[in-house]
């Protein structure tokens, strides 16, 4: 009876490997990507450069990640998802164990380029993997992923501090590097052995769709032209501005709060780390919005996403001097809509995007979002050199508040219809 029970658990646990190291090795991307603003305040000392060089860097690094967000959706509508991912995630690993040598700062970003491109490849080809893999549960299962990758900004600050206890020669931040490449190898591997035959599983029991209408073969029929006759629908456009205004908001705040709150709000950098983790942890709302999504709809649940972020980070700015808790609870606060939007977004444009053009669409959209959001770091970075941090803050707060407006619009004239 027991070999019975538990023969029953492992098939059962079985079934979500797709899930579980797809998920895992967004984490891995999430994790590099969140290490750079973690590593800000010692980059600055050890390379000697200003606020305005890291943040244009790290715009470099989310322009190399924009970048590959179509392409990899379209190499992954013709010959597969399992190949693209596990590129991707290779090529970000050996990345990651180059930065563990003593290198130049130009050598650096340029590796930071190379990060990026293995990254970028990820989430368009994860999404469209994992739609397609489990059809059925689509909102909860992109929550459970989406929190495994935001919940890499909670560990990147952790793992910073954990390893400047070890007694190593080696600067700690080298360490951090060495270690990520070489987990996100393992993951890498494990991705490649246990996710193909498990797609081949649920397929051939009709518990998943084909990656497309004739699965495993190359789809050489589809043109350029079909991805740009999406923009002829105004709700389409509609949709991405608000994708964009939020991605903007995200990206400059994700870039530089440790920095803000350290050097506007005056906290030690311990705690700035401890605060910054505290943005990430509010990723569980993405199981829930996800799961909420499914029962009542995309669009009210973005726009209350959306509502609460632009007044939690409003708030934040405002409350700049109040101390520790206070601004953690804002911090929070906006984190729960940040990344409670987060996996309802791709669920709906998923749900919007013909099936045929579900990968190529949705990468297309991506390296649009991430080309407008790249700029971020770099124009918060220049313009706290110029004015400070907080009016820098402001335009963030007003990008997000753009994007509650449209998504309250688009939700209202959805519903009348």
């Amino acid at each position: 009876m027991n070999s019975i029970t538990y023969s029953q658990i492992k098939t059962r646990i079985s079934t979500l490997d797709a899930l579980l190291f797809t998920s895992l090795l967004w984490f891995f991307a999430k994790f590099i990507r969140y290490l750079f603003p973690t590593l800000f305040d010692t980059l600055q000392v050890t390379y000697d450069i200003s606020t305005a060089m890291l943040g244009w860097a790290f715009t470099g690094f989310m322009i190399a990640y924009a970048f590959m967000q179509f392409p990899s959706g379209v190499l992954a509508d013709r010959f597969g998802s399992v190949q693209v991912i596990t590129s991707g995630g290779a090529m970000a690993s050996v990345g990651a164990l180059v930065l563990f040598i003593d290198i130049p700062i130009i050598i650096f970003i340029l590796f930071m380029l190379v990060i990026g491109f293995g990254t970028g490849v990820h989430k368009t080809v994860a999404v469209r993997l994992l739609s397609k893999t489990y059809p059925n549960r689509t909102g909860r299962v992109l929550g459970i992923f989406d929190t495994f990758g935001t919940s890499a900004g909670a560990f990147a600050p952790l793992a910073v501090i954990a390893i400047a206890v070890l007694p190593v020669d080696r600067p700690d931040w080298q360490i951090v590097f060495l270690l990520t490449g070489a987990l996100g190898l393992m993951i890498t591997i494990g991705f490649l052995l246990r996710v193909p035959p498990q797609i081949r599983s649920r397929q051939a029991t009709g518990q998943s769709e084909p990656m497309n209408k004739n699965d495993n073969v190359p789809n050489k029929n589809i043109s350029y032209r079909n991805y740009i006759k999406l923009f002829k629908s105004r709700k389409f456009n509609i949709f991405i501005t608000i994708s964009l205004c939020f991605s903007f908001t995200y990206n400059g705040i994700v870039a530089f709060l440790p920095l803000y709150l350290t050097q506007e709000a005056g906290l030690s950098t311990a705690t700035a780390g401890i605060l910054y983790s505290a943005l990430f942890v509010a990723s569980f709302a993405q199981l829930m919005s996800g799961e909420l999504s499914d029962q009542v709809g995309q669009l009210p649940v973005i726009t209350a996403t959306l509502l609460l972020a632009t007044i939690s980070i409003g708030g934040f700015i405002l409350l700049t001097g109040s101390g520790p808790v206070v601004l953690g609870t804002a911090v929070v606060c906006a984190g729960i809509g940040a990344h409670g939007f987060r996996p309802v977004r791709g669920a709906y444009l998923m749900k919007t995007l013909p099936d045929e053009l579900a990968g190529g669409g949705f990468g297309m959209v991506r390296t649009l979002l991430m080309i407008g959001a790249a700029s971020a770091p770099g124009i918060v970075g220049t313009l706290s050199d110029i004015a400070g941090f907080q009016q820098a803050f402001w335009l963030l707060t007003s990008a997000m508040a753009l994007g509650t407006a449209l998504s309250t619009w688009l939700c209202i004239t959805e519903n009348s219809n």
